[in-house]
């Protein structure tokens, strides 16, 4: 009997392709999306069903997590991939922003963990995925907030692991690196308030850098971090975390080899922060 995977945040980048990969491998999949009727591909795939989930309406997580169970009879594993960032100087940033990036990447997270939980519970079984990042680990410049987001789920799941661990659940974190998708585009808030005046050449020359790191071209396949996701999902093992890509591998390294200082000092160098 096949296994199914619940999969939020589907429209695009790491989610649809961890849809795409996990179908191939021959799984049922539950590809859930803000906007499912936008959706033309996935749902033409076999043993794939679309669904509209909003992480903070949790009456589309439960009618999404019902629609899997009627479809298919019983869901395996939860990817929680939906997310996006927020960036900018931290006195710039309302607090409404404030409070949706922590309302997608925190509890909408915690809220779909919460939702498959009581079913997982029944079948003794089953895999929760989060997709953090390098920055659950480590810190760049005008991401503290979205930091912020990724530091708490790192500390949410490796807790939640000792706890689920004796009903038969898994908890994994995936760990990306820079990633080739819109991210940088469609899915990040960027607030700068230009009126604060001593901020502007430090933002400037930040936005500056990242945009040459960009263009390097260092960035993963969405198609490589599924991959992982799916190893994650597979492998039987407990372990927790997966490093996902070469430089996540490469700076997740150097992050737990050096000091604070000679870190940060790294991060300032490549960043051109005098």
């Amino acid at each position: 009997m096949s296994k199914t995977v619940l999969i939020t945040g589907s429209s695009t980048g790491i989610g649809r392709a961890s849809v795409i990969k996990f179908q191939q491998e021959g799984w049922n999949v539950v590809a859930t999306m803000r906007s499912p009727e936008k959706e033309v591909e996935l749902g033409n795939l076999d043993r794939v069903i679309v669904t509209g989930l909003d992480v903070q309406d949790q009456g589309s997580i439960d009618q999404s997590i019902e629609a899997g169970l009627d479809q298919f009879g019983s869901i395996d594993v939860v990817l929680n991939n939906a997310g996006y960032g927020l960036a900018g100087s931290f006195e710039s940033i309302p607090k409404k922003n404030i409070e949706r990036q922590f309302g997608v990447n925190v509890f909408g997270l915690f809220d779909v963990t919460r939702s498959i939980l009581p079913h997982f519970r029944k079948q003794q079984s089953g895999v929760i995925i989060n997709i953090t990042s390098v920055g659950g680990v480590m810190t760049f410049p005008l991401f503290s907030m979205y930091h912020a987001t990724k530091f708490a789920v790192e500390g949410f799941s490796e807790s939640l692991s000792y706890e689920l661990a004796p009903l038969g659940i898994q908890v994994k974190l995936v760990e990306p690196g820079g990633v080739a998708t819109d991210f940088a585009s469609r899915s990040l808030d960027f607030q700068h308030d230009e009126s604060l005046q001593e901020y502007n050449a430090f933002v400037q020359g930040i936005f500056q850098a990242f945009q040459e790191r960009v263009g390097e071209g260092n960035q993963s396949t969405p198609e490589l971090i599924a991959g992982i996701i799916y190893s994650a999902a597979t492998d039987g093992t407990s372990q927790l975390r997966y490093r996902a890509g070469a430089d996540a591998e490469q700076m997740l390294t150097a992050r737990k080899q050096m000091d604070d200082a000679s870190f940060m000092g790294m991060v300032k160098q490549q960043m051109n922060i005098s």
